[in-house]
């Protein structure tokens, strides 16, 4: 993530707040949180505190639960996902660095 985040990722909003834009009880959240299917940041008193992407995240995995989708096979999913934009980024960067050796760019 970049130093400055877009309003969507930067992490603001309660739990409680979270709770009642997604339908979801708290308890349920913490269990997405438990199973590694979400990640908020802590606040200095301890508080949770979740992006309007996380709120996304969650109705999706609500969605998907409610179609029967186990939590593993979400992670799952998940972790193939970031797996494949990863994997991606690296083509990009080392095409770029070929680009760059080929016609003598450099990088200041």
């Amino acid at each position: 993530m970049t130093d400055n985040p877009s309003y969507k990722e930067r992490k603001v909003i309660t739990i409680g707040v979270v709770s009642e834009l997604t339908g979801l009880t708290e308890r349920q959240i913490r269990y997405y949180e438990e199973r590694k299917l979400i990640f908020p940041e802590r606040s200095p008193r301890g508080n949770r505190k979740y992006s309007f992407a996380d709120v996304e995240q969650l109705v999706e995995i609500a969605n998907k639960r409610e179609e029967g989708v186990q939590t593993y096979e979400i992670r799952q999913d998940m972790l193939k996902a970031q797996r494949l934009r990863d994997e991606k980024r690296n083509r990009k960067e080392l095409l770029r660095g070929e680009i760059n050796a080929r016609f003598g760019i450099q990088k200041n």
